[in-house]
Parts: structure tokens; C-alpha cells; sequence
């Protein structure tokens, strides 16, 4: 650790310069200095960004790109006020939050990061290891699957690999520059293979509708209530119960637009990004530089690979019935489909009370519905990256297809395991109160990855058991944690000289009232929609008990007076 004080001090004149040299020499001097926003960029190209980019091309083409570009707009207005109010106080968030505004949300926020890291880490391994064994290495799969002890051997493999490149973040200033080069370069090979299937596409057969995929970054809210003009011949086949495939289509873009704003920017990146800028040692005069880092280090490479995802996803299975799914009853997603359109037919009938359907009732009447019907279903149902993959082979070959495509899904993979840990740890040793570096750090991001290990034994089976609680308390505290953050900026005695005046001020926190409540929104459209241990809307029942909770805890120990902060922070520094 020797070695950081003089780094720090060099890269602080290194700024100052900078800005006396002008825009140019700012740029590049920014461009050197970049770290914390990669690892967050790192996080957010995971395997449920993969998901949601897959889907989105399945249900809107091209014409929602905006979604996601908007959604991580708002996030980073928000991780930038996180990073505004760590860089100006030097405070840690966990203790500044309990202290100065309620302990409730402090460690409700701190126990939403570790249950997030602990059950998310799994679909990691599950993903990397998908990705090995079947864009990859396919001849490692037999006729009946990966082998249990192959896949072992792929988990153990990934897990030391990502825990050697965590160890260097354990190495001073020049252990973490070498870990944000690593991931600065992961995160280049996801965004490289994406965009690199992408530009084959586009010089592939009929290519792709470049005018109207720029076009679908422009927000269109249409989609809000009205399905792609894309199914407007399949849905006038379907007859009279077109309205029932109109409706499910429009409530999935609704789910897009609106959940959009609760996924972009998870729980966890909010814990990640002030103690990633405190840990290389970065204070008041980098806060432009942070501010920087995220807008270029997070929001690009996400815009680029998600984007590039849609587009592939778009360009094979939007408004086209899949052969291979039409008549596949063995598809859970697409017999679904089928099975809520014969209830659909059968409550408008009026029969429902008199002659109520069985679960073979329904599953026969669905294998008869007419083939418009089972097209649309054909159509709505999500799809796998394999199955991107495989179809992308044909035009790009199967090098491109398969190969390319798999780097970029094991890429996010791996990157995103790697932060998960190191996030772990971070937030492990702030639960204990010690320093966040050395042998507890290692060991808190260590944990995260031997529950990770199971991802591929389990996840198919527990996943959805541990996916609601875990999606509860991160949607929950992610619009509380915005508000926190909120609070802090604009606080007189925490921020001093340094709060926001003036139109900056109302700018600033005009922006920050947007986030909050795209946010907001997002987080209780999903939390209505959940239930949990057979209990309706048990999101929304969550989020009124921790309100509740802080409202007590803020009446019993209220926080602490201007006054006393500013002697806390005089013996402080």
C-alpha cells in the first residue's frame, strides 16, 4: 500500500493540469484515470441485462431501444449524486446513512446488496457454464446433457479464475489498475463480440434497416398502448380474439418501459461505486472525473452491447413464428401462452362458473386452437442465447454464430462475478465494521463465489424461489436508496460549502426528482405484481412494513443534529 499515496497525489496534479491545459487535455487525462464506472459497467452486463435485451428484440424490433439508453440515463444521474456526496465529505455511505438519516434504510440497503450478490451470483456460473458447453465447446454435452462432474470442473475453473483477478484488487493502487485493466478488457470482448455479430449481420443476406433502428432510439411512448405495427397481420388472423394477443402484447412492452427503470441500475451498484472511488483514494478534486468515468465508462459499453443484443434478437425472432417452437407442446413458455388464451375464450363465453375447465380441459383445447393462434404464441415466447446463436448461424456462419456470440455471453458472465464479489466484500466488512481491504475483504468476496459454484446444480429449480424474495428487497430499496441519496446531497451539515447553489442546484436536483421517480415507478410496478408464500402483492406489503420500521426507529433515534455533524466531521478530519 505504500505505493498509493504518491499515485494519488501524482494523478491529482495530473487533474489540476489537466484542467489548465483545456477540454482536450481533460478528456484524455479522464480517459487514463477511469476505473469505477467500468467495474460498474462490468456489473450491469450480466446475464439479466442478456435477458432483457433478448426479450426486448422478441416483443418491439427495433423500436425500443430508447428504453434501455433512458433507463441507464436516470441511473447514472443517481450514481453520480452518490458519487457527488462521497468525493465532497469522504465519508462512508453505510455509516452516514445510519447515522445522519436512518438506520433502517442503512442496513435494509446493506442487506438487500449481500442477499443480491449472493443470489444473483448463481445465474452467473449457470450462464458462463451454458456458455461454454454450448457455444463453445458443444462436444462437451452428451445425449444426456453435461455431465455433473464436467461442470464441476467448468465452475471450479471459473471460480479460481475470478478469484486470482479479485486477489490483485487486494494489492494497493497498482493491484486495482491492474484489475480495472482486466475488466476494463472483459468488458471491451463482451461489447466486441456483440458488435462484431452485429456488423456480420448487417453485410449478411438483406442486411439490417439501419434508418430504422436509429429511428427506435428516439422515445416513442405509443408502445405504451398500442403493440409494434410488426404483429398487425398475424394479430387480424387470430379473429375475434385478436384483443387477448393485443393485450398480452402491450402489457409486455408496458413491462419494458416501466421495469426498465428498476433494472438498469441494481441495489448492489449503488453500495459498488463509493467505496470502489474511495478505495483508489479519490476525493474532491476527481468528482468531475467521476462524473466522467460513469458516462463514458458505464453508459457506453452497456448502450453498445445491450443494443447490439436487440438488434440480433430483433432481426431473427420479431413478427416471425418459429417452426421449431408452432406445435412444440414440450415448450413451457409457448404452452403457457396457449393454455391463457383457451381461459380467455372461455370466461368471455359466460361458462366459467357453469362449467369450470380442468387442467386437461385446458391442455387439450390448447393443442387444437387454429394455427394463427399458435403462430402468435410462436412469436411471444423468449427466447436463449443458444437459440440466437444457432440462429444466427446460418447467416454468419458458426464461427460468428455460435463462437463470437458465446465469448460475449461468457464475458458478461465472468465480469459480473468478478464484481459480485468484490462487492461482497465491501459490504461484508462495512456490515462488520472494519476496514474494507485485506484478508476480510477477500474473504467476504471469496463467500460469494462458493455459493455462486452451485448456480449451475440448482438454479433451474430454486431459481425462481430465490429470484422473488431476493427482487422484493432489491426493487424496494433501490427508489429508498435514491431518496437517501437525495437527502445526503442536499444536507446542509454533511455537505457544507460543497452542496449544490444556485441553477446548478436546481438543475441538479431537478435531474435527481426525475430519477427518483422513474424509479420509483419501475420498482412498484414490479413489487405489485409479486407474490411470495402464497401472499398477493407481497412487494407492496414489504415496502409499507420497512417505512413503518424507519418511521419508529426514526422516532426512538432520531439523526443527528447540524451541530454535532459538524463537530463529528472536525475530529473526523
Amino acid at each position: 500500500m505504500s505505493d498509493q499515496p504518491t499515485i494519488i497525489e501524482k494523478n491529482k496534479q495530473a487533474i489540476v493540469e489537466a484542467h489548465r491545459k483545456g477540454p482536450v487535455a481533460t478528456f484524455l487525462t479522464y480517459t487514463r484515470l477511469s476505473g469505477p464506472g467500468w467495474l460498474q459497467s462490468a456489473i450491469t452486463l450480466g446475464g439479466g441485462s442478456l435477458a432483457g435485451a433478448l426479450y426486448l428484440g422478441v416483443i418491439s424490433g427495433y423500436s425500443l431501444l430508447w428504453v434501455q439508453a433512458l433507463a441507464m440515463i436516470m441511473g447514472i444521474v443517481m450514481l453520480s449524486a452518490i458519487s457527488w456526496f462521497t468525493l465532497s465529505t469522504g465519508k462512508r455511505p453505510f455509516p452516514a446513512i445510519n447515522d445522519h438519516v436512518n438506520p433502517v434504510l442503512g442496513w435494509g440497503w446493506a442487506i438487500a446488496t449481500l442477499l443480491a450478490n449472493m443470489v444473483w451470483c448463481l445465474p452467473q456460473f449457470a450462464l458462463a457454464t451454458d456458455a461454454i458447453s454450448q457455444n463453445l465447446f458443444p462436444q462437451l454435452s452428451g445425449e444426456a446433457g453435461l455431465p455433473a462432474s464436467t461442470k464441476a470442473i467448468i465452475v471450479g475453473i471459473v471460480f479460481v479464475l475470478c478469484a486470482i483477478i479479485v486477489h490483485f484488487y487486494e494489492r494497493g493502487s497498482r493491484g486495482v489498475q491492474i484489475f480495472e485493466i482486466i475488466l476494463k478488457i472483459m468488458v471491451a470482448i463482451v461489447v466486441i463480440s456483440f458488435f462484431a455479430t452485429v456488423f456480420k449481420l448487417t453485410f449478411s443476406g438483406n442486411g439490417l434497416p439501419w434508418g430504422e433502428i436509429l429511428s427506435g432510439f428516439i422515445p416513442d411512448f405509443r408502445y405504451f398502448t398500442q403493440p409494434s405495427e410488426t404483429f398487425t397481420p398475424f394479430l387480424e388472423a387470430t379473429g375475434e380474439f385478436s384483443s387477448f394477443w393485443k393485450e398480452k402484447i402491450v402489457s409486455s412492452q408496458q413491462d419494458i418501459m416501466i421495469t426498465a427503470a428498476a433494472t438498469a441500475v441494481g441495489i448492489n451498484m449503488t453500495f459498488l461505486l463509493p467505496y470502489s472511488m474511495l478505495k483508489k483514494g479519490w476525493s474532491r478534486e476527481y468528482r468531475g472525473l467521476a462524473i466522467f468515468d460513469l458516462s463514458t465508462g458505464l453508459f457506453i459499453p452497456y448502450i453498445l452491447a445491450t443494443s447490439c443484443v436487440v438488434i440480433a434478437s430483433a432481426s431473427q425472432f420479431h413478427g416471425v413464428p418459429q417452426t421449431d417452437t408452432v406445435g412444440n407442446y414440450n415448450n413451457k413458455g409457448y404452452m403457457e401462452l396457449l393454455q391463457a388464451r383457451v381461459i380467455a375464450e372461455h370466461n368471455a363465453s359466460g361458462a366459467e362458473e357453469a362449467q369450470p375447465l380442468s387442467a386437461e380441459d385446458i391442455d387439450r383445447l390448447a393443442r387444437d386452437l387454429p394455427g394463427a393462434d399458435q403462430e402468435m404464441a410462436a412469436m411471444l415466447v423468449k427466447q436463449s442465447t443458444r437459440k440466437l446463436a444457432d440462429s444466427l448461424s446460418p447467416i454468419t456462419t458458426e464461427t460468428f454464430g455460435n463462437k463470437i456470440f458465446g465469448v460475449g455471453v461468457l464475458g458478461m458472465a465472468v465480469s459480473t462475478i468478478i464484481i459480485l464479489m468484490l462487492i461482497n466484500g465491501f459490504t461484508v466488512c462495512e456490515m462488520l465494521n472494519i476496514k474494507p481491504e485485506g484478508t476480510p475483504h477477500y474473504l467476504g468476496a471469496l463467500a460469494v463465489g462458493l455459493v455462486g459454484m452451485c448456480g449451475p446444480f440448482i438454479w433451474s429449480k430454486a431459481g425462481p424461489e430465490l429470484a422473488v424474495p431476493t427482487s422484493v428487497f432489491g426493487f424496494a430499496l433501490l427508489p429508498i436508496a435514491f431518496i437517501t441519496f437525495f437527502i445526503l446531497v442536499n444536507h446542509k451539515g454533511l455537505m457544507g460549502e460543497h452542496r449544490p447553489r444556485g441553477t446548478v442546484r436546481l438543475v441538479w436536483n431537478g435531474l435527481m426528482v426525475l430519477a427518483v421517480s422513474y424509479a420509483t415507478i419501475g420498482a412498484l410496478s414490479r413489487l405489485s405484481k409479486t407474490s411470495f408464500l402464497g401472499v398477493d402483492h407481497f412487494g407492496i406489503y414489504f415496502v409499507i412494513l420497512l417505512v413503518l420500521a424507519a418511521a419508529i426507529v426514526h422516532k426512538i433515534k432520531p439523526p443527528k443534529k447540524v451541530d454535532q455533524i459538524r463537530k463529528d466531521f472536525e475530529q473526523e478530519t
